[in-house]
């Protein structure tokens, strides 16, 4: 075959072809594929996980999988990272981190707001295995410096973080946390390897849910962890072949042919949230909006400094939110009333406070008056997704001309 000219790339050419060659047998140049669950193997192979590497040949899909690694390769061109993990939800991504970081006697801090799942899971799980866990705003850095301890193996942070787009410095975070001798983790789902590389900056670890802006299309469930070739080696020897959280090849494909187009998609998210942010803020019946790209947002300039895209999500509040959510619920007929996000079509979902203090988030009375200041009493949470920006605005406009007037601003 003739040698190829591989020169430096950029990130529109990786995420169309980094981890993809055409097939050699086929010469399809799509990527196909491997659905097998086991490979003819030579005799004398090892069928333990002790003899797993880099160079083990393919012998079961749970050990590693040919398109499945198509996707890891693709990931990490995009992270920026040397290595990538693919698990099968983001939440076996980040249990996988936390089981391979941490063990009896360790200590854990961990942003007081951070995906649910996340936050419940260390609020009780972790703990039962005798990791002791401290919550923090880490809006301040100097939160997270009171917090560390000698034992303090792991600092995992989100930014923005889920639901309320409060940020994180994660340059002054990951300095802060090495002084320590801790390693640094980074859940930037929001953002996407678009907006933000958390390990330029510092962090040792990127948590993805591919499920959302990377796979694209609401249609595959997926996570990844990304990192140094060594962790990420062990990550997949000690928690993900023994625990099994792989992920499916069918999923890994979709999730594969979504990431080629995440930097347009990107591009869109941003534009169409910002139109809808702007159009939303000057609303009579919002009573707030929280978007990064807005001055408002109260770490606008950390935003600017820190985000190479402001992403597709944003926050906005009415007065009396749980009434509110019903009208708009039953009103709005482009974007649909569901959890999730990060999909080509718009989702929004209400987030009442109070329901989330008692169920996700245990917070000191300051960390409570913290996320009030982003939340309020409830939040919507908007997932902008790639329709036209003036058909979403008519759609809020629709609905929310169903919700009673409030007093002016």
């Amino acid at each position: 075959m003739t040698e190829k000219n591989t020169p430096h790339r950029g990130l529109m050419t990786d995420a169309v072809h980094a981890g993809e060659t055409p097939d050699p047998v086929t010469r399809a140049s799509a990527p196909g594929i491997v659905t097998s669950t086991t490979f003819l193997a030579d005799a004398g192979a090892s069928f333990s996980a002790e003899d797993f590497g880099d160079a083990t040949p393919y012998l079961y899909s749970r050990w590693k999988n040919p398109t499945v690694d198509q996707l890891e390769q693709k990931l990490a061109a995009l992270e920026g990272a040397e290595a990538a993990v693919a698990f099968g939800s983001g939440m076996a991504a980040v249990t996988a981190l936390l089981l391979y970081n941490l063990s009896a006697g360790d200590h854990l801090v961990i942003s007081d707001v951070s995906y649910a799942a996340t936050a419940e899971m260390t609020n009780e799980l972790i703990p039962r295995l005798g990791i002791s866990v401290t919550k923090v705003d880490m809006s301040d850095p100097e939160n997270l410096r009171d917090a560390l301890r000698p034992n303090t193996r792991l600092v995992y942070a989100e930014t923005p973080a889920n639901p309320i787009l409060r940020l994180t410095d994660i340059e002054a975070v990951a300095g802060i946390a090495h002084e320590n001798g801790s390693k640094v983790a980074v859940d930037a789902t929001f953002a996407s390897p678009i907006g933000i590389h958390p390990l330029e900056l510092g962090a040792d670890y990127v948590i993805h849910s591919l499920t959302k802006y990377i796979c694209g299309h609401g249609d595959a469930i997926g996570g990844a962890v990304l990192g140094n070739r060594k962790d990420m080696a062990g990550i997949r020897k000690e928690v993900e072949i023994r625990t099994g959280g792989i992920l499916s090849p069918f999923n890994a494909w979709l999730i594969q042919r979504g990431a080629s187009t995440l930097p347009l998609r990107m591009k869109a998210h941003e534009t169409g949230a910002l139109a809808v942010a702007k159009f939303l803020e000057d609303h009579p019946k919002v009573t707030r909006v929280v978007y990064p790209g807005l001055a408002s947002h109260p770490q606008h300039a950390l935003a600017a400094r820190q985000l190479k895209n402001f992403s597709g999500m944003l926050t906005f509040q009415v007065a009396d939110g749980a009434n509110a959510a019903k009208i708009l619920a039953d009103r709005l007929s482009i974007i649909h009333y569901a959890v999730s996000l990060g999909h080509v079509r718009s989702l929004v979902f209400y987030l009442p406070t109070d329901e989330m203090l008692r169920t996700s988030f245990r917070m000191t009375p300051a960390q409570e008056r913290s996320y009030r200041a982003f939340a309020g009493d409830g939040i919507f949470r908007l997932s902008v997704g790639l329709e036209d920006p003036e058909d979403l605005c008519a759609d809020l406009e629709y609905a929310l001309a169903g919700v009673p007037s409030t007093t002016p601003r």
